[in-house]
């Protein structure tokens, strides 16, 4: 990146709001635009809901099936959450073109991301093969280990349609096209939840009361496919993903919007755009693959531990009873934890949505030399994820018993759903404590990256991450083993409440202000021989109003 300013064709006369959204209070705009990002993240929320109460219902009851779907899929987010930050730079090259009036720049940043995602998916294959020396070097138990490794493993087969899917998207984010990502998302989790009723449960079909029982159940006789359990959760997940790809890409492909931004003649691999995402998104990467790093090992390792310094501190086990009884509250904490989480993604999944939006609106007015509006868009976007993440943490609070009675099914053991739901409750207190803390870090560090501003941020998120999460999770388990796994959660607690202050005064203090990431692509092309043109008008509507015709190849 750089601070030098350098000759920009001059800033369009007119707003870059689209036509039709001028004279809307911006809070309304905001919401109109930020509208199908928001509906995509939670889309992505409803999803892992489902997914967790089905992966619940697997016979026999037992926490680890939910322990092992959450640790297989924690350890599999590390491995691609750093790709997926490189990648979420798209939104800012293709958001600051657009504003800027060359969009069809924006079409190589596309192509690149598909090129970066099939080179990081090759590069995954070693450490699928090594999953079980990971989960057993946790010290997990063996039933534990061999279910979230076949989770695992399964899921990196498709890392390829993960990654891509998120690159994808966030092009059509920069576009300010996001509808076509929530289209496409929507579809696929849709997706997803037939094949996991079908897969999971086989020719039995999902439990009782299960809404379209009798159907899943005919449709898994019809196939002759038998009860997958957990390994059926992983495998529509990847079939749905790969749909979730399929949707933008038809769109991307399409006519139309190749005549608009000559999105087929940037399929080769180019390296400046390839150079570009790397450049400035390495930051994006390792703050998203530490933070994932960090939070798997609170799951998978600091959670299990603190249960068992739990029953260490209680008189009276020796021997392999004391063994066995650190075994199971592992496990009873684990399981706690994962489904106090799927209910901080309610929170923070949508709130993930509006960053996006945010980042697209701040990239986009400072492409177009706005940088006073772009602060605007970043403190109303604040606003708004204040107000929203503060209500669910009043839901934690009132609701937190209720909350988790959900995810444990009723042939569970009473002793056990007693444990969960005591531990759940508690875990539930202190995600309401951090909620406002965690708005704060989430939007404003969306639009920090909109602005390009990614390095400072990267680096404090890694230190404090380190501290708190890991630091202070493993001393609060030395020194206090009474509170079990919630002295890891104080630690986590900490950590989002110190990084939402840092990236608050991040952004006051403004070197965001001086960073000009289109200086050197002056004349890199573009369509055909390099040529830029305006946005089409018949490919802007309102703000807010997305193109979704032209899905098919052969669409006028």
């Amino acid at each position: 990146m750089s601070d030098k300013k350098e000759q920009r064709p001059p800033a369009p006369t007119e707003s870059p709001t689209p036509a039709g959204a001028k004279g809307r209070h911006p809070l309304v705009e905001m919401l109109i635009i930020s509208a199908p990002t928001v509906v995509t993240m939670t889309s992505y929320t409803v999803m892992q809901f489902i997914d967790g109460m089905m992966v619940s219902r697997v016979k026999p009851a037992d926490p680890v099936n939910i322990a092992a779907q959450g640790n297989g899929g924690i350890l599999v987010w590390v491995a691609i959450a750093a790709m997926i930050g490189v990648l979420s730079m798209v939104n800012t090259f293709v958001s600051q073109n657009l504003g800027a009036g060359t969009p069809k720049k924006g079409s190589a940043y596309a192509w690149a991301a598909i090129w970066l995602s099939i080179v990081a998916s090759i590069l995954l294959i070693p450490y699928a093969l090594a999953m079980p020396w990971f989960f057993t070097l946790m010290g997990h138990e063996p039933l534990l280990v061999e279910l979230e490794t076949e989770y695992a493993q399964i899921l990196l087969m498709g890392a390829f349609f993960t990654i891509a899917g998120r690159g994808i998207a966030h092009y059509f984010f920069g576009m300010h096209r996001p509808a076509v990502v929530m289209v496409s998302v929507i579809s696929a989790n849709l997706f997803n939840v037939v094949l996991n009723a079908v897969l999971i449960f086989g020719k039995e079909g999902p439990p009782e009361g299960t809404p379209f029982r009798e159907e899943f159940a005919a449709i898994a006789q019809g196939l002759d496919i038998e009860a997958m359990g957990i390994a059926g959760a992983a495998l529509g997940t990847v079939l749905g993903t790969a749909l979730e790809v399929a949707i933008p890409m038809l769109v991307f492909l399409s006519p139309r919007w190749n005549r608009a931004y000559g999105t087929r003649h940037m399929w080769r691999p180019r390296w400046a755009p390839i150079k570009d995402i790397l450049r400035v998104g390495w930051p994006a990467g390792l703050m998203m693959g530490n933070e994932l790093i960090c939070w798997g090992y609170l799951m998978a390792v600091l959670l299990g531990a603190g249960g068992a310094a739990l029953v260490t501190a209680e008189p009276g086990l020796t021997g392999a009873a004391l063994g066995d009884a650190q075994a199971q509250e592992a496990v009873v904490h684990n399981a706690a934890g994962w489904i106090a989480l799927r209910y901080m993604h309610v929170s923070f999944m949508p709130a993930v949505g509006l960053s996006i939006a945010v980042s697209a609106m701040v990239g986009k007015a400072i492409g177009a030399g706005r940088h006073d509006e772009a602060a605007r868009r970043a403190w109303l976007g604040l606003k708004v994820t204040l107000a929203y993440m503060g209500l669910c943490a009043l839901a934690f609070i009132v609701f937190r018993e209720e909350m988790m009675s959900v995810f444990v099914p009723a042939d569970m053991s009473e002793q056990e759903a007693k444990a969960v739901l005591e531990v759940g409750a508690t875990v539930m207190i202190a995600a309401a404590v951090f909620q406002l803390f965690d708005a704060m870090a989430i939007t404003m560090s969306g639009a920090l990256r909109g602005a390009g501003d990614t390095v400072w941020p990267g680096v404090v998120t890694i230190i404090l991450s380190w501290v708190f999460i890991v630091g202070l999770g493993h001393l609060l388990i030395w020194l206090a083993p009474g509170l079990g796994s919630i002295g890891p959660w104080i630690g986590a607690s900490a950590y989002i409440m110190a990084l939402g202050l840092a990236m608050i005064g991040r952004f006051l203090w403004g070197p965001w202000r001086r960073i000009d990431l289109l200086a050197g692509t002056k004349g890199e092309g573009g369509g055909e021989g390099g040529a830029d043109t305006p946005i089409p008008e018949t490919l802007v509507g309102e703000a807010g109003e997305e193109v979704v015709a032209g899905m098919t190849p052969g669409s006028a």
